[in-house]
């Protein structure tokens, strides 16, 4: 029997530390699961366990901690990715034997690939992993599921959860197929009510830990992220300080100011109730302090002004958030109200 359910999800274009809050939760001990619900391995998680940093693409953040981690029906694989990242994590000696996938997930085909490189890649600048296409196939009903693939056979999941479920997201909620720049999206929902895909009431939710920066960036290619961001010294700062670069590509992303309005959006949209926003320490570093509110730049003084700001235009705007928290560090969240439960 399920407890509860938490869910972390980004707020923007991906790349927002989900996979640092995630960590930082399941090292709490306190979830027996933790779960991807949608994407494949067109995502990518970076981790810190003990100064050392981890990538992940398609494996749940729980596996740093020794919990059953679970891939579930709504996400998508890619065979080849998919034990390379085995091997990896096990070689970084971690327990692959906690990886689960459900047998309903879809398989990645090289045809998928192929199609994806040829087409999206060049016209949405996609990450060429073939998620599209098999989504597509998904959808179409002529797509090819986990069980039916022999060499994943091994690591069927049996489709039970218990306890305490920590539901760990992919992307951000400006990518999300139905809310994002269509068609700059990817293909899949990253709301948290697709979480429920694994199999529990949306009652059963009692967190909803949203992942922003203070700052925006974009990876691909978007309208909304025009080409001349990359000319802005300001920004370049900023990008270069934060090393900003994909963990699935390695593309240079794009870099904006924080656009507050659309965050106000996507957490009242998401239901986010902790709000993690971090790398603030990039703009101390950068001393540069601006943002977009009502559609005008507005500049700050300092990073405690900005703040102070931010928790000004949050509170008036968001009436289900109940903490902001600020984070610099790699590795930890301190702050987080379910620190106390």
């Amino acid at each position: 029997m399920i407890s509860y359910v938490d869910v972390c999800c980004g707020l923007a274009w991906g790349d927002e530390a989900k996979g640092k809050i995630v960590a930082y939760l399941a090292k709490s001990g306190r979830y027996d699961y933790v779960c991807r619900w949608a994407g494949g391995n067109n995502a990518g998680h970076t981790v810190h366990v003990n100064n050392i940093q981890y990538v992940t693409h398609l494996v749940p953040s729980g596996i740093f901690y020794d919990i059953p981690s679970i891939i579930g029906p709504g996400c998508v694989i890619n065979e080849e990715s998919f034990k390379k990242e085995i091997e990896y994590l096990q070689n970084s000696g971690f327990n692959t034997g906690l990886v689960k996938i459900s047998p309903k997930a879809h398989v990645v085909s090289d045809k998928h690939i192929e199609e994806d490189k040829n087409k999206y890649y060049k016209t949405q600048g996609t990450t060429a992993k073939g998620i599209a296409p098999c989504y597509r196939d998904k959808f179409g009903r002529i797509g090819t599921r986990a069980e039916n693939i022999t060499s994943l056979k091994p690591y069927m999941w049996d489709e039970k959860l218990s306890g305490a479920v920590l539901c760990e997201g992919a992307q951000g909620f400006w990518l999300d197929i139905d809310y994002g720049n269509y068609p700059y999206v990817t293909s899949s929902t990253t709301l948290p009510y697709g979480a429920c895909s694994l199999g529990f009431s949306p009652r059963l939710i009692r967190t909803i830990y949203g992942a922003a920066k203070m700052y925006d960036t974009r990876s691909g290619t978007d309208p909304d992220f025009p080409e001349t961001l990359l000319s802005n010294p300001d920004l370049l700062c900023i990008a270069d300080i934060g090393q900003e670069y994909g963990a699935t590509t390695g593309r240079r992303r794009k870099t904006n100011w924080l656009n507050i309005d659309k965050l106000i959006q996507a957490i009242n949209t998401s239901g986010t109730t902790q709000l993690i926003m971090s790398k603030g320490d990039v703009l101390e570093e950068a001393n540069l302090y601006r943002l977009i509110f009502d559609s005008v730049l507005v500049e700050c003084k300092n990073i405690n002004e900005m703040k102070e700001t931010i928790n000004e235009v949050l509170r008036n705007s968001c009436p289900l958030l109940l903490n902001i928290v600020y984070s610099t560090s790699p590795e930890t969240v301190t702050g987080l109200d379910s620190e106390k439960s």
